[in-house]
C-alpha cells in the first residue's frame, strides 16, 4: 500500500493472548499509575489488578468456568471494570447488557446468551428490572454491588444517607450476593488455560442488517489484537501515560475496545462517567487533563454549542476518535479550530470486528467524508452487491467487506446466519461504498435500514414490532429522520384499525414499557395509508425521500 503511513507497518503482526493479561502485565509495569478516576476517587493499576484476582475468586466459587456466561447489567463505573477481567480471570465469557434495555429485551438476550450469572448496581433506576428478569428467566445468581462503595469514603456515606430514594432495597437470600462478598473470597484463583484465537470472551449482541439481535462471538485474540492495531495506529502514544475520558457506555463495543481495553493496555487512566453530561465531561477534562477523548458526533457537536466552552482548560487533549454515525466535515473543522492542538481522527467499525477496521491517519493524509485506511493486518475489500465472487477495482460501488483478526469467529448459536456473512474469512459488513485510487474507504450508505442514534444502532423491526403490540395499530413502518443533534432519529408512520383513536403522545407512553430510551421514536405521524410495493410489501424508500426533501427544504430556508 504506497499510501500507507510511513511510520507504521501494515504487515506488523500482534501478539495474541488472553485478554486479562493487558491489566495484569500493566499492573506490574505501572502499579502505581492511576488505572480508574471515579466521582473523586482513583484506582492504581496495583488496586486494580488485586480486585480483578478476587474477582475472579469470587467468580469461580460461583461456579465460573470456562463455558459459563456472565453478564454485565451496568452502567460505566469501577465494578464494571473489575467484574469484566475477572469473568474472564475466572475463565468465563463476559456478555454486555445495555442499560437502557426494556424487561422483554433484557429477557431475549438472557436466554439467547445462555446467561447464568448477572451482576448488576443497586440502584433503583436498575435493579428492578434485572429483579423482574430473574424470576423469569434461567438466570441463577444476582452480583449487586454498592453504587456508594466505589467512591470516596464522605461521598460513599453521604450517598447510602441521603440518597435512599436512588437506592433500591436487596433482598438478602441465596438468589443474591454482594460486590463486597465476591472480592472477600481470597485473591488466588484458579489458573486457567486460555486458547486465545478460540476461546470466547465477550458476547457482544448486535442486531446486524436485520434487526434480529445475534451475540458476536469475539475470542481474546479478536479483542486483544485490536487493541494493539488501535494503540499502534497512533505513533504519538507514550506507553504508561495518558488519560481517556470514559464518557462513552463500556457495554458498548466501541468504548469496550477503544476506552477500556486499549486504556488498559497501554497504562493509561480511564476517567469513569457513568453517562455523558456535558458540564461534567468539561469539567472532568480539565480538571484531570484529559488527552483523549473517542465520542460520537453528537458528543461533538455538544461540546462545539456550549455557551462559553473557553472557560475550561482543554490545552492537554490532543486526540479524539469519532466512530457510530457519519462526521460531519464542518463538526470536524470547527472542533479542532476551536481546541487548538488536537486532532478528530474519523474511522470505521462494527461489532463483528471488535470493531476498528479503519481509520484516517493520525499522521499523514486525511480525507474528509472517508473512513480511512485499514489498521495493519486488516484487508478491505469492496465486492459486488450481485455477484459476491467478484471483487470490485478501484471507484466501484459496492459491499465492503473486511478480513483480518480481529473479525469475529461467528454468532452464537446462529450458523445460518455466520454463514449469511462470512465468505470463508471475510465478513461481508452489508455497508455499500467503495475505495479511491489511494486505498481511503468511502461509504455511501449505511446497512439497509439500520438507523444510527447518536452512536447507537436501533432497528426498525424491534420499533415496529413494539408498535403492533398496541392493540389499535393495524400498520407501521419505521425509518431514520435527519435530527442536527443525534445524526438520526426514529420516526413511526401509523396506520389505526377502523374505528380506533389514538394521539401520538399515548402511544409513546405505551412503547416506553417496550423499549429502551434511545428506541423510542421522535415522531410519531398517523397516516390513511402507507406506500407498499407492487407484492403488497411495506415500502420504506418513499418515506425517506419524503423526509429527507423536507429537512433539506427547512436547512434552505433556514440559511
Amino acid at each position: 500500500m504506497k499510501n500507507y503511513p510511513q511510520q507504521l507497518d501494515w504487515a506488523r503482526e500482534f501478539k495474541a493472548r488472553p485478554l486479562f493479561e493487558l491489566l495484569e502485565d500493566s499492573a506490574k509495569r505501572w502499579p502505581d499509575n492511576s488505572h480508574m478516576a471515579f466521582m473523586g476517587r482513583e484506582i492504581c493499576y496495583r488496586e486494580s489488578a488485586d480486585l480483578v484476582r478476587r474477582a475472579a475468586k469470587g467468580f469461580q466459587a460461583l461456579g465460573v468456568k470456562k463455558g459459563v456466561r456472565v453478564g454485565l447489567f451496568l452502567p460505566n463505573c469501577p465494578q464494571f471494570i473489575i467484574a469484566y477481567y475477572g469473568i474472564l480471570r475466572a475463565g468465563g465469557t463476559v456478555v454486555n447488557f445495555s442499560p437502557l434495555y426494556s424487561v422483554p429485551e433484557l429477557l431475549a438476550q438472557v436466554e439467547d446468551s445462555e446467561t447464568d450469572i448477572m451482576v448488576t448496581l443497586d440502584l433503583a433506576a436498575l435493579y428492578p428490572q434485572i429483579s423482574e428478569v430473574f424470576t423469569q428467566s434461567r438466570l441463577k445468581k444476582l452480583v449487586v454491588a454498592g453504587f456508594g462503595d466505589m467512591l470516596p469514603f464522605w461521598k460513599g456515606l453521604a450517598f447510602k444517607l441521603l440518597k435512599k430514594d436512588l437506592r433500591a432495597d436487596i433482598p438478602k437470600d441465596g438468589d443474591h450476593v454482594s460486590f463486597e462478598w465476591l472480592v472477600g473470597q481470597g485473591s488466588d484463583p484458579a489458573p486457567v488455560e486460555i486458547d486465545p484465537y478460540n476461546d470466547v470472551a465477550v458476547l457482544q449482541y448486535t442486531g446486524g442488517t436485520t434487526g434480529v439481535p445475534k451475540g458476536a462471538m469475539l475470542t481474546h485474540a479478536n479483542l486483544s489484537i485490536n487493541c494493539a492495531q488501535t494503540l499502534y495506529w497512533d505513533p504519538s502514544l507514550n506507553q504508561g501515560e495518558g488519560v481517556m475520558l470514559g464518557a462513552l457506555p463500556l457495554f458498548h463495543v466501541f468504548a469496550m475496545t477503544l476506552v477500556m481495553n486499549a486504556s488498559t493496555l497501554n497504562g493509561a487512566k480511564i476517567v469513569l462517567m457513568p453517562k455523558f453530561e456535558l458540564e461534567d465531561a468539561l469539567r472532568l477534562a480539565a480538571e484531570h487533563k484529559v488527552t483523549m477523548m473517542p465520542g460520537v458526533p453528537t458528543m461533538f457537536t455538544a461540546i462545539l454549542n456550549h455557551d462559553d466552552l473557553a472557560k475550561y482548560d482543554l490545552s492537554a487533549l490532543r486526540s479524539c476518535f469519532s466512530g457510530g454515525a457519519p462526521l460531519p466535515a464542518e463538526v470536524k473543522k470547527r472542533f479542532e479550530a476551536a481546541i487548538p492542538g488536537v486532532v478528530v481522527n474519523e474511522g470505521y467499525g462494527l461489532t463483528e470486528s471488535s470493531p476498528t477496521v479503519s481509520a484516517n491517519p493520525i499522521i499523514g493524509k486525511q480525507k474528509a467524508g472517508s473512513i480511512g485506511l485499514p489498521v495493519p493486518g486488516t484487508e478491505i475489500v469492496i465486492l459486488d452487491r450481485d455477484d459476491p465472487e467478484k471483487v470490485l477495482g478501484l471507484g466501484d460501488v459496492g459491499e465492503i467487506c473486511v478480513r483480518g483478526p480481529q473479525v469475529m469467529k461467528g454468532y452464537w448459536n446462529k450458523p445460518e446466519a455466520t454463514a449469511e456473512v462470512m465468505q470463508g474469512d471475510l465478513l461481508r459488513t452489508g455497508d455499500i461504498g467503495y475505495m479511491d485510487e489511494e486505498g481511503y474507504t468511502f461509504i455511501i450508505d449505511r446497512s439497509k435500514d439500520l438507523i444510527l442514534v447518536g452512536g447507537f444502532n436501533v432497528f426498525p423491526r424491534n420499533v415496529e414490532e413494539a408498535i403492533y403490540k398496541h392493540p389499535s395499530v393495524a400498520e407501521t413502518t419505521v425509518i431514520g429522520v435527519p435530527d442536527a443533534y443525534r445524526g438520526e432519529a426514529p420516526k413511526a408512520f401509523v396506520v389505526l384499525k377502523k374505528d380506533h383513536e389514538l394521539s401520538a403522545e399515548k402511544l409513546k407512553t405505551f412503547l416506553r414499557e417496550h423499549l429502551g430510551k434511545h428506541e423510542l421514536p421522535r415522531e410519531i405521524e398517523f397516516r390513511d395509508a402507507l406506500p407498499k410495493t407492487m407484492v403488497g410489501k411495506l415500502s420504506k424508500k418513499e418515506l425517506v425521500a419524503e423526509e429527507r426533501a423536507k429537512y433539506e427544504a427547512e436547512m434552505r430556508a433556514g440559511e
